[in-house]
């Protein structure tokens, strides 16, 4: 198939440096995230301009902010001097600007049941950035309204399912009662209802312009892994990853586990032969399911495979999210100078690939693989160099640390724990260290409102049993309230150790009427008791998902503060040394703004002044792999190193990169491996399970595994463990003179570098989502 190009994708296609591409879709990358935004909405409008009456179809969530915000900026500008010459530098040759009022627009997806009222629905998301933000005309979108799909008798779905669970079952057997009879005949009416949307898609003459994302498991719209090629619009399932992704928007896995959904089918998108569709994608995280998607022949594990049936289809990517590509993996070795790193990477992915320890390779062994073949001055030596290299990562991990003031920071809570909680407790046990623990956001967004509900009615019936003692303090509601944060910490853990759950409940409420206090401004007994029937009134009124008032929010993130608390007290950490920076760009919203450097940066900036550390742990995830937040607490940890390298020597200061269950390095990427035994991972489980209480149950999992986040973490261990065993054997650890190596069962990775290189790695992921 000959690859068509429009004139704003040659010029994107030229601008990418890639000279062919070996894939069965056709794709076209970019340097990251703002600039697939930018090219995107260059060739919508480009289409637009010559199919002004066409039909479109454009995605929900995160991944389109800087597509709806470019599309919005340029319409804006279209006539002015920078708009001119913004879109003649982007190929975009159109006089006259598009207009798209005419557009027929065409809705992909939605969960059922889902009212269009809430905010995160994604009706409301096409209402209000694309109907009034594009300026499309309501009277031309074919919408999915869950309120307005017609069910038995004419009722709503709260009526019909009012707990919001549908039985799909029910297609395929008998009704067991009035209500299941009732049920089973609304669902065959929405069955009928999908019908007639698809054959209006169809009347319509198909989706002329298809802008869609692809999920953790391939999906296209809501059709997951294993939807058939010919499937049309449905009311359907999802799988776990799909569930897990979800779980943000709908207010908890509990919550997207039971919701179905409707979605276009397949052949809804590729019913149109000359449809031109896109799917675009940003982020190392999204590199396995575009490599399937690219390279893999027609299958119904690989949705977007379908897409080869379109001559107009392609892939707009950003370069990280195609690292896994063979292209991509080829120009890795084949471009620039040879490093050490790449002689590392190609060792190590041999040794796996052929399934043979490192002592046992042979020189056939390297000459005959593409990429060891390219190693300069190839021998039996680079095995051993290599091995060493990997050797010397390891005794760096167990290097004992004294003297120091280590400041370890995370984006979220749990996020230092998952990713070098062994590591961190080493340090701890020796007290010549100092160790400070700062979360930088308030991280309310993980805390559920049935969280939230079941510990206050807690509260309430311990009040009333007068178990909640220092409330009867006279001047507690004064001052009282602000002191002894600690106690209720070691009353707490007191309690793990007794095995006393009911007083450890105790000692959550306790801190939970002392941020209400604080919060509300609580005078005495009576306030408290209506504050707390007041915000159980609130968030029952409240739909799962809904963003909460400011002073809720706060409560929740104040019990994550005392679970991150909880967690470094098992090893003495006192609460003053646990800091809570609540940093202000954290908002809950679908799209954050970014940090800026009066509200964000100063507060770590007087915090590193302040406490003077030698070392500084931070999250260092690749652009676009796990939470956005991630990504934007670096830039603000950078910023403020930046402003106190200003004032003050930091030659000796070591700045270690951490991964969690976000995003893994790869051996090569990572400069120390530090060596994880059992009995530490068991501590991690277990202080996991028993303070980070609102977790537990994995309310929002990553979609890699349908548990806790703690068990990820350990899988991902025990996975770089037997990586690095490929290269230098088992017998490697279990011979070991040093014990610590001898327990090894799991490797913990990260990055050590100076300011100068920590602040050009930040610089270089600032540059990468700059737009």
């Amino acid at each position: 198939m000959v690859t068509r190009f429009s004139p704003v994708e040659e010029l994107f296609f030229h601008k990418s440096g890639v000279k062919k591409t070996s894939t069965k879709i056709p794709y076209i990358t970019v340097d990251n995230f703002p600039q697939l935004g930018m090219f995107t909405a260059f060739r919508f409008l480009e289409w637009v301009a010559d199919n002004p009456e066409g039909v479109i179809s454009l995605p929900t969530g995160k991944t389109p902010e800087y597509f709806i915000r470019w599309t919005q900026y340029l319409l804006e500008n279209w006539n002015n001097a920078k708009g001119k010459k913004i879109r003649e530098e982007h190929g975009l040759k159109i006089d006259k600007k598009p207009d798209l009022s005419k557009l027929h627009f065409v809705q992909i997806d939605e969960f059922y049941p889902v009212s269009s009222s809430q905010k995160n629905s994604f009706y409301h998301y096409v209402n209000e950035f694309y109907i009034k933000g594009f300026g499309l005309d309501p009277d031309r979108a074919l919408l999915i309204n869950c309120d307005q799909i017609p069910l038995v008798d004419g009722k709503k779905f709260a009526e019909v399912f009012p707990d919001s669970i549908v039985d799909l079952s029910l297609r395929y057997r008998e009704a067991k009662s009035k209500k299941e009879k009732e049920q089973q005949d609304s669902i065959f009416m929405i069955d009928d209802w999908c019908v007639k949307y698809e054959r209006k898609i169809r009347e319509k003459g198909g989706i002329g312009f298809f802008l869609g994302g692809i999920g953790p498991d391939g999906h296209i719209a809501f059709n997951t892994r294993g939807s058939d090629h010919f499937s049309t619009t449905r009311l359907t399932g999802t799988n776990f990853e799909t569930q897990a992704q979800a779980a943000g928007d709908l207010g908890g896995i509990e919550v997207s586990r039971n919701r179905l959904v409707i979605t276009i089918g397949l052949e809804s998108i590729t019913y149109n032969k000359e449809a031109v569709a896109i799917l675009f994608a940003a982020g190392e995280a999204k590199a396995p399911v575009v490599k399937n998607a690219l390279e893999s022949e027609l299958s119904v594990l690989y949705p977007a495979t379908v897409l080869q049936a379109l001559p107009n289809s392609k892939f707009y990517i950003t370069k990280s999210a195609g690292v896994k590509l063979k292209d991509s993996v080829e120009a890795y070795y084949k471009t620039g100078e040879w490093t050490k790193e790449k002689t590392e990477r190609a060792i190590i992915d041999l040794c796996k690939r052929i399934n043979k320890y490192g002592p046992k390779l042979e020189l056939a062994d390297l000459k005959s693989d593409p990429y060891c073949s390219m190693i300069p001055d190839l021998s039996l030596d680079t095995i051993q160099e290599v091995m060493e290299s990997v050797q010397s990562k390891l005794l760096k991990g167990i290097q004992q640390e004294k003297n120091q003031v280590f400041y370890h920071t995370g984006p979220h809570h749990d996020d230092i724990p998952l990713g070098m909680q062994p590591h961190v407790n080493r340090i701890l046990r020796e007290p010549s260290n100092k160790s400070v623990f700062s979360v930088l956001t308030s991280g309310f967004t993980a805390v559920t409102n049935r969280f939230v509900t079941e510990t206050l009615d807690c509260t309430k019936k311990l009040l009333d049993e007068g178990r909640i003692q220092m409330i009867k303090f006279p001047d507690f509601f004064e001052s009282g309230y602000k002191y002894k944060w600690d106690k209720d910490v070691y009353h707490f853990l007191l309690h793990v150790a007794s095995d006393e759950s009911l007083e450890r409940v105790r000692g959550l409420c306790h801190r939970v009427v002392r941020a209400i206090v604080e919060i509300w401004a609580v005078r005495d007994y009576e306030e408290l008791r209506n504050t707390i029937n007041a915000i159980l009134s609130n968030i029952r009124d409240s739909y799962d998902g809904q963003k909460n008032p400011p002073k809720i929010q706060k409560l929740k993130g104040m019990i994550r503060e005392f679970e991150e608390e909880l967690v470094w007290a098992h090893s003495g950490v006192q609460v003053k040394n646990v800091r809570h920076l609540r940093l202000g760009f954290y908002t809950g919203d679908i799209f954050t703004e970014q940090p800026n450097r009066e509200r964000d940066v100063t507060p770590i900036l007087e915090e590193f002044r302040k406490e003077k550390p030698n070392v500084i742990s931070l999250a260092l995830d690749p652009e676009g792999s796990g939470p956005d937040t991630h990504y934007k607490v670096l830039q603000a940890i950078a910023d403020a190193i930046r402003l106190w390298n200003k004032e003050a020597d930091l030659s000796e200061l070591r700045i270690w990169g951490y991964r969690n269950v976000w995003f893994k390095f790869a051996p090569s990427e990572a400069n120390v491996m530090v060596p994880v035994s059992l009995n530490a991972m068991d501590v991690l489980d277990k202080s996991f399970s028993d303070c980070y209480l609102s977790q537990v149950n994995a309310s929002f999992p990553s979609y890699e595994l349908d548990g806790r986040f703690s068990t990820l973490a350990k899988n991902i261990w025990v996975e770089q463990l037997e990586t690095v065993q490929y290269l230098l054997g088992k017998d490697y650890f279990y011979t070991h003179e040093n014990p610590s190596i001898r327990a090894s069962h799991g490797l913990i990775f990260f990055k050590e570098m100076n300011v100068e290189e920590f602040l050009l790695h930040a610089r270089e992921l600032e540059k990468s989502m700059e737009g």
